[in-house]
Parts: C-alpha cells; structure tokens; sequence
C-alpha cells in the first residue's frame, strides 16, 4: 500500500536524499511539517471558517534543487535505491512518498505529488491524487468504490461524457449500474439508495450545463445514514465550494477548467481520504495504480505555477458572470445563474458558499430553440467578438456553447427533459480579458443584431 500523503504545512526547506542517505533512516530536517491538521467542517454555517486561499497560501511549498523559488521538475519515469534491500521495502508499502522514497512514476512522481498537496489543500481533504484527465480521475474512483453487481445513484443532470460513463459504459463491462434521480428530491434521493448494494451517491456541486446546485450538507446526510460515500464533481466551483467541509467524501476535478485556465491543459484530480487515496495505488487492487491515469510531471509542474492566482481569476469570473447575467435578465433574456435571487437554489447556495468570491463563473442564457442560440453564439463571435464558440470552459476568454448538441450530445432527447437542457440552452463560461463595459458593450451590439434579424424579440 502507498504512504500516506502528508499534504499540509508549511515546509522551509526542500532538500532530497543525498547519496549518502540511509535508505532506511528517519531525518527530522528534511521537511518541516506543521503538526496541527487541517479543520473538516459538516455545516454551511462553519463555512465562513474555511478559507481555501488561506489553505493553499499554508500548505507545503517545494523549492528547487538547487534553491529555485519554484520546485523542480522530476522528468524521471524510474527511480535509484541506494541499498537493494530498499526496493523490496518500496514495494511492500514499508517507505513511500511520504518519506521522498519513489519507484515509478506512474506510481508517484515528486512534481505530480507537489499538486497533489496543493488540491489536497485547496478542497481541505487529507489527500490527493493528479491524473491525466478529470474523466480518468472520475472513472477510477467509482471503479474503486464500486464493484461488479453493485450500485451508483446519480443526478440526472451530469456532464456528457459522465452520464454515458454511468449509463452505458459501466454496465457492459463492469456490470455496474446506475439509478439517475433528481438530485434535489430528497425522498427519491433516499428510496434510490439501497443498503449493501449502493455505494455511491454521485453529483456535481452545480449542475453541467443547467447550473442547479446540490444540497451537499442534506445529501452527506442522507448518504452517510445509507452507509454510502458521497462523491462531489466540483469542476464549475473551485475555490468557492468547499464540497468536502460541506460533508462530501470525495471531491473529484477537472483541473482542465478553471483551475487551469488556459484551455492548453488535460487534467483531473481526486481529493479525498488518504485511506482512498493509497487504496487506489494498491499494488494489486488499486484503479489509479494499475489502470495507469498518470499524469505528466512537466504538466503538474505548470498546473502548480498556476493555482496561486486562482483566487484572483475566480473573482473577477464570478464578477462579471453577476454582472452579465443581472443585466441580460433585465433586457428581458431568459437567464439562468446561482447568483441571481429568482434562481432556486440562489439562497442554499449562498448558505454554502466560501465569502469572498461570488456565486460562479458561469451562466446561461435559454434560446429555448437551437437555430436561435446558434444565431445567438454567430453573432457574439464573428460580428461583436464577445467570445468563442468552444467547448469547456474556464478560460480567460467567454467561452459558449449549446449544450444540448455539444456537452450533452451524448444522452437522449428524454434524458435531456429530464435533466432540464433545453435545445435553445447557451452555456457562457464567462471571461476577464478586456475591460467588463468593453465586452458588454460586444454583447448589446450583438442582440441588438438578432432583434432587427426578428429571430428573437425581447
């Protein structure tokens, strides 16, 4: 089994095993590691409490080889031992990671650790693992947790790609099934759950691409009385949903999003119970360990450059998404945003949110029929320039899509009723380059070209 991850505090020195090191000896200075761990919360209340900025700002910060400001990078894919006998030590679980013991680094790498800590930190969970996608980090979890014959109970409304997953993957070769259900009633929530053969309660924090928000705190409850782990895709939320001090087990991500925000990177990551973590690197059982996500150390390395400033970024998206999205409802759009009071769920969310950051950076705006959102997203990108028609989403660019025939191309026009995508539903992924009037201004040009066109009246 893999060591277990020591993921918080703050570290002033960096240094490696020397070539003269014992294999097998504890060495006190080579980290400085704060004893105190880091606080779980189970209530929106205590929220106000948490404060993932402050969390990444403590957590441990890797320096150089040679006493860069920034770590180095571990391009190695396999690793020395001094004394043979230390690599039968490895092995058997006896030195690991925690100790600066690496075998392999599909296993665990120096640099993707790094991350690792910095996720762990950002989610106020015990541990983390980085992998290669956020479908790679979803698919290995519930492969993890849930065995053949057994259960998932999921929202219906989920990213595509998560929904084919669960709907048709999963059973053919897994024999795993799935129970979709609305996720916000919580009495179809409880009757799905079935004692001893349902393992996951599975749901993302707001919704792709309707932006509804789960009730985590009711959910957990609901979960943990049933004796099943709930796992929260918290992709749309960084930085302003704490999923796991809300009573989630597990958060999962695609660090491809927002955490990114440059759109030049795949990327996910599983957060949660270091006890989750190492059983997931099990030599023999583990899904991380022998389905082999890896990631990259050069990319974990530049993924670690960037999550210092998602704090700032996450601000001014979830700024200018209030912004637009108060005033394309006052101009008469059928908008759907968290932030905005008439949503449903405007006032739970506002209950579980980290202070500080807004209410998302994302927003939608219903067409109610595909050739008026397609006219719509023309418009914006080839006359105004507002943005682009794209896929994902946590750019610094606005990025659009229609979700029904992109992101949610993969379930049916029945799976699509259910979950609330409408054929005309436009999903902005709100930007900040240039001044917020600027691109606003981009925007009024372009509805103002579409009601003269007479394709939408206001």
């Amino acid at each position: 089994m893999a060591a277990e991850l020591k993921n918080h505090g703050a570290v002033l020195s960096g240094k490696k095993r020397s070539a003269g090191h014992d294999d097998g000896a504890e060495d006190n200075n080579d980290y400085v590691v704060a004893k105190k761990s880091m606080p779980f919360f189970s209530s929106p209340a205590a929220m106000a409490r948490y404060d993932p900025a402050a969390a990444l700002a403590s957590a441990r910060h890797e320096f150089g080889e040679h006493g860069g400001v920034n770590m180095s990078i571990e391009a190695s894919a396999t690793f020395t031992v001094m004394e043979p006998e230390t690599m039968r030590r490895m092995f058997s679980g006896e030195l690991g990671p925690d100790r600066d013991f690496f075998i392999y680094s599909r296993h665990f790498n120096p640099t993707v650790l790094n991350l690792g800590r910095q996720m762990a930190a950002l989610e106020g969970t015990e541990a983390a693992y980085c992998t290669s996608s956020g479908m790679s980090a979803i698919s290995s979890v519930l492969m993890q947790l849930v065995s053949s014959g057994e259960n998932i109970v999921a929202s219906r409304t989920l990213y595509g790609g998560t929904h084919a997953l669960m709907a048709h993957f999963l059973p053919r070769v897994a024999n795993i099934t799935t129970t979709f259900v609305d996720i916000h009633d919580m009495e179809m929530v409880r009757n799905a759950l079935v004692v001893g053969k349902t393992k996951v309660l599975y749901c993302e924090s707001i919704s792709n691409p309707t932006l509804n928000v789960a009730d985590i705190p009711e959910l957990s409850r609901i979960a943990h009385e049933k004796g099943v782990m709930l796992v929260v895709d918290n992709t749309f939320s960084p930085m302003f949903l704490s999923p796991a001090s809300l009573g989630a087990d597990v958060v999962v991500h695609s660090i491809s999003k927002f955490i990114s925000g440059g759109a030049d990177i795949i990327a996910g990551a599983v957060c949660g119970p270091a006890s989750l973590v190492n059983s997931m690197m099990d030599l023999h059982q583990g899904s991380l360990m022998l389905l082999g996500p890896t990631m990259n150390a050069k990319v974990a390395f530049e993924l670690s450059e960037r999550i210092p400033h998602l704090a700032l970024r996450m601000k001014e998206h979830c700024n200018r998404a209030m912004v637009y999205a108060t005033r394309m409802k006052k101009m008469g759009l059928k908008v759907v945003y968290p932030g905005l009071e008439d949503h449903p769920q405007h006032k739970l969310l506002k209950s579980m949110i980290n202070k500080e950051y807004g209410y998302g950076g994302l927003l939608c705006v219903d067409m109610e029929t595909e050739e008026r959102a397609n006219r719509l997203m023309n418009l914006l990108q080839n006359y105004t320039q507002f943005g682009f028609m794209a896929v994902s989403l946590g750019y610094y660019e606005t990025l659009m899509s229609c979700s029904g025939s992109s992101t949610s191309s993969e379930m049916n026009a029945e799976e699509k009723k259910l979950a609330g995508i409408s054929p005309g539903l436009v999903r902005m992924s709100v930007g900040y380059i240039g001044t917020l009037e600027q691109r606003w201004s981009q925007f009024e040009k372009a509805l103002s070209r579409m009601q003269d066109s007479g394709l939408f009246k206001n």
